[in-house]
Parts: C-alpha cells; sequence; structure tokens
C-alpha cells in the first residue's frame, strides 16, 4: 500500500482529540459529502429484524441487503490475484476520507454498514491479514476507541473480504448481543480455565457458539495468553487458525475468540431454492446473523440459526480437545 496521502485523503482533525471523537467528525463529514456512504446509512432505517431468545442469550437475525457485497465475496486466490486492492489508498473512491489512527493504520468510514457507525482500520502497508503480529495493535486501537466503540477481527478464512490485507472493523459498544451478555453467558456457560492476578481465560461451551475469553488490564500477560491459545487452536504452523475475535476495552481489555472449522454453511453453496446467502464472521458470532436477501430471511428459524452455528464452529467434544491444551 503506498502511503502517498497527498490526494488530500486525510482528514484535518486536532490532533489532541480522542480517536473516538475523530471518528465521530470523520463519520459525519462522509455521510455529509460522499454519497454511496449517505446511502448505506439511510438504508440502516430499513433493515428487518427477528429476534430469538435461548437459554442465558439471544440471537437477532437481520434482513440487511447493503451487505450483499460482503456476504458474497469471492476470496479464493484467484479472485483476490485478479482485483485491485480495495482497502489500499491508491484504489480507496475519490470521496473517501481517513483519520491515521497511528503510523501504521488508517480508519475509514465503511459505507456498506451493519452497525450506525461501522469503521473499516485498514494497515497503511498491503499486508495479509494475520493476527499475531498485530494482536497488540488490536489492543491499543481498542484503548484509543475506548467504550464507545467495539472492535473486531475476521480471519482471512473466515469472514475476511479483504484477506490479502491486514484490517481491523469497529461499531457501536453494545450493537452485537453477547456485549451485553456476556456475564450472563458465563456465569451459566462457563468454565474457568486460567486465573492469575492479570488475566483470566474462560472457556463457553454450550451457547451455540462454543468460545474462549480473555480478560485482563495489561498488554503483556494477554498478549502471551493470546498466543497460547492461538498455538492451541494451530494445526498447521504455516498458516493461521480459523477464527473471529471481538475486542473491547473498559477500563480493562475483553477479548472473546471464536475458533471455527468452516468459512461458510453448506447452503451457502447450493443452488437455487435450497442456497441460503450466510457468510458468518465475527458481527453473526457476536449474536447477529447477516442475511443479505430477503427470500433468505424468511426462512430463518431457531433450527436453522442453531444449524449454522453447529456447521461453522466446533463442537462440544472437538472444543474439549482445544481446551485441553490449555489447561
Amino acid at each position: 500500500m503506498q502511503s502517498d496521502f497527498s490526494n488530500n485523503l486525510l482528514l484535518e482533525v486536532d490532533d489532541n482529540l480522542k480517536l473516538s471523537k475523530k471518528a465521530d467528525l470523520l463519520f459525519t463529514q462522509q455521510v455529509e459529502s460522499w454519497s454511496l456512504a449517505k446511502t448505506g446509512y439511510e438504508s440502516l432505517s430499513t433493515v428487518q429484524k427477528k429476534f430469538f431468545e435461548f437459554d442465558n442469550f439471544s440471537i437477532e437475525a437481520h434482513f440487511n441487503p447493503g451487505r450483499i457485497i460482503s456476504s458474497s465475496a469471492k476470496v479464493d486466490d484467484k479472485s483476490i490475484k485478479e482485483r485491485p486492492c480495495f482497502l489500499c489508498v491508491q484504489n480507496l473512491p475519490s470521496e473517501q476520507r481517513a483519520i491515521k489512527v497511528d503510523d501504521e493504520y488508517l480508519l475509514l468510514v465503511n459505507p456498506f454498514p451493519i452497525f450506525d457507525k461501522h469503521f473499516t482500520i485498514p494497515s497503511i502497508h498491503h499486508i495479509p491479514q494475520s493476527i499475531k503480529n498485530s494482536f497488540e495493535s488490536m489492543l491499543t486501537i481498542s484503548e484509543m476507541l475506548g467504550r464507545d466503540f467495539t472492535l473486531f477481527y475476521n480471519g482471512p478464512k473466515c469472514g475476511a473480504s479483504a484477506p490479502d490485507h491486514l484490517h481491523f472493523q469497529a461499531g457501536n459498544s453494545g450493537f452485537m448481543k453477547i456485549e451485553n451478555e456476556f456475564y450472563q453467558i458465563l456465569n451459566k456457560y462457563g468454565n474457568t480455565i486460567n486465573d492469575t492476578y492479570d488475566f483470566t481465560t474462560t472457556a463457553v461451551t454450550g451457547c451455540l457458539r462454543n468460545f474462549i475469553s480473555i480478560e485482563s488490564n495489561e498488554i503483556v500477560p494477554l498478549k502471551n495468553e493470546f498466543e497460547r491459545v492461538l498455538n492451541a487452536l494451530s494445526s498447521n504452523l504455516s498458516e493461521e487458525p480459523m477464527l473471529n475475535i471481538i475486542c473491547t476495552y473498559y477500563n480493562f481489555w475483553k477479548v472473546i475468540i471464536f475458533p471455527r472449522k468452516k468459512h461458510r454453511p453448506t447452503y451457502f453453496f447450493e443452488e437455487g431454492e435450497k442456497q441460503i446467502l450466510i457468510s458468518p464472521a465475527a458481527v453473526d458470532m457476536g449474536g447477529v446473523l447477516i442475511f443479505p436477501r430477503e427470500e433468505d430471511f424468511k426462512k430463518v428459524n431457531r433450527e436453522l440459526i442453531i444449524d449454522i452455528f453447529n456447521q461453522v464452529t466446533f463442537n462440544d467434544d472437538e472444543f474439549k480437545t482445544i481446551i485441553d491444551k490449555l489447561v
């Protein structure tokens, strides 16, 4: 990625402002001056929703047609090589503006939103999507954004529509169901597997999506414990294990890691009426399933939700094998 910002990409803001305030200013400017973003955020008012209650947690299904590009994105190697990278500076739309997060990352308004305020945070450099060497950056950016926004990461093989370009995303805190239900889920389904004076690791089994959480107010032990989890998930040292991550900072970090065994359920690859276009990523793992087609949204019921999660996440026995490496 070229780091030439001479095309007026960067929005002029007071450097002394907090990143969350800069994000608000960028958002306001973009929806006022960029028609694609304006249309995208206006369309959120038409999103249809269904609500499903389970035991101590809930799931929402959203019909959001604006997400069709992301949900149906071709992420095979051939398709990636044949298209220009849409997160590189030189390929951004002329109307798009950015805020520098630091010397390594930019903050962009996502014109195809899920959240009321939805941002993409790409690296200034064109490097592959990988969490191993960028986890500390994720923690730092999360702290900079503060309690107003939740940061999330989609692995290159389970949700990232730009697996060739390192990036995070951020949206309004509290949008994903798991954020507000986190501790009641832990109380019902959690098992503490590592509890020290500077971090707590919990394995959660039985709430449709088995996951691992790490809570800490110290970066170094949190990084070390995350690396331990990453190693436990890795079956192939040459590539990143499939995972989605949700990260929040409220005076301490809360990192939720969703191990994945499949990118998309079988319905995605069917044809005709059997096809259901659903491509689960971090937001879906967080309890909000995104359906870009109305005909698929109409089919959503409890049984379908359960089967989607069963297909793309590890079952209890498979998950236990992973957790046994961490105990």
